[in-house]
């Protein structure tokens, strides 16, 4: 695996935004950073019926969205190395392919007008579902500022600390590879991780049967220690980065959405399939990324 960060770009606004948040990440993790720009080649008669330019002209047009986009990240990021790659192909193809050889893939989603979140399209889902690499999902118009804390004048500003990470963590299948992901980043940001568990009531609740006050009380403390038992390793292991135990009861999807509303980042997970066909990204982790007001990390396991 190469030491680096990628991300695909196709010179949307939200790609741009995308590699804005890849500069910062790979100078963050002290780490070059590479653009991919994928590129369907054209057969030379519809070239020529479309463009007067030809294949040629339209591949050479092609090749100007890295070269530029990279110019301005180097002036904007002095002594980020930016490195820059062709890849003909469909981008659902190509960029999981490419995602291999990389340590973070990087993709842009546009803003769903009018309330929070992404819109995460056939091919951004597409990659996530079938990239090994950790996938971060970058909304287009966010900018460094918002990953911070407001200053005391209540003004957006990058001067401040880093707002939590927050982690979306299952305790019934705790995975390794996501609660790595997720101190790490906090530990870059040298902020706190915010590790959000939700947990359904018993079946009664959705029938309308009387809740039993001192049931969900017990339940909660089973569910808060669970949660404390899978984080303690891990405590030990970062002893350096606060970690905030939550384990409200109710859609463990809704839960983190929240919490997304004052982090820096969302890190959920998502399950191997093995299946070449659909697109398995899971019920919560495919909520938080449509309505997270936060970029989001979806870390690939077993």
């Amino acid at each position: 695996m190469s030491r680096n960060v990628t991300v695909g770009l196709d010179g949307s606004a939200e790609s741009r935004t995308a590699a804005e948040w890849a500069a910062r990440e790979a100078k963050l993790r002290g780490l070059p950073l590479r653009l991919v720009h994928v590129w369907e080649p054209v057969p030379e008669p519809i070239a020529q019926a479309q463009a007067p330019l030809g294949a040629e002209k339209l591949r050479h047009w092609s090749e100007r969205i890295p070269r530029e986009t990279a110019e301005g990240l180097r002036r904007r990021h002095p002594g980020l190395r930016v490195e820059t790659e062709q890849v003909p192909g469909k981008p659902m193809d190509a960029l999981p392919e490419t995602a291999k050889d990389t340590e973070l893939l990087v993709l842009g989603s546009r803003g769903l007008s009018g309330i929070g979140g992404f819109l995460v399209g056939s091919v951004g889902a597409a990659v996530i579902a079938h990239t090994g690499t950790p996938v971060v999902l970058v909304r287009a118009g966010e900018q460094a500022a918002d990953e911070h804390e407001m200053d005391p004048a209540g003004i957006p500003s990058t001067a401040t600390p880093y707002q939590p990470v927050v982690l979306g963590l299952d305790t019934t299948h705790p995975d390794d590879t996501v609660i790595a992901f997720a101190f790490e980043a906090a530990a870059l940001r040298d902020t706190a991780l915010r590790v959000v568990h939700g947990w359904n009531l018993p079946p009664y609740a959705a029938y309308g049967v009387p809740a039993d006050a001192e049931l969900n009380a017990a339940l909660g403390r089973h569910e808060a220690a669970a949660l404390a038992a899978v984080l303690r390793p891990w405590r030990q292991k970062y002893p350096d980065v606060e970690v905030v135990e939550e384990s409200p009861s109710g859609s463990p999807a809704n839960h983190v959405i929240d919490a997304s509303r004052e982090a820096s980042l969302v890190v959920v997970g998502r399950r191997v399939r093995r299946s070449p066909f659909g697109v398995h990204i899971g019920p919560v982790t495919h909520a938080v990324l449509h309505h997270a007001a936060a970029p989001v990390a979806v870390v690939a396991h077993d």
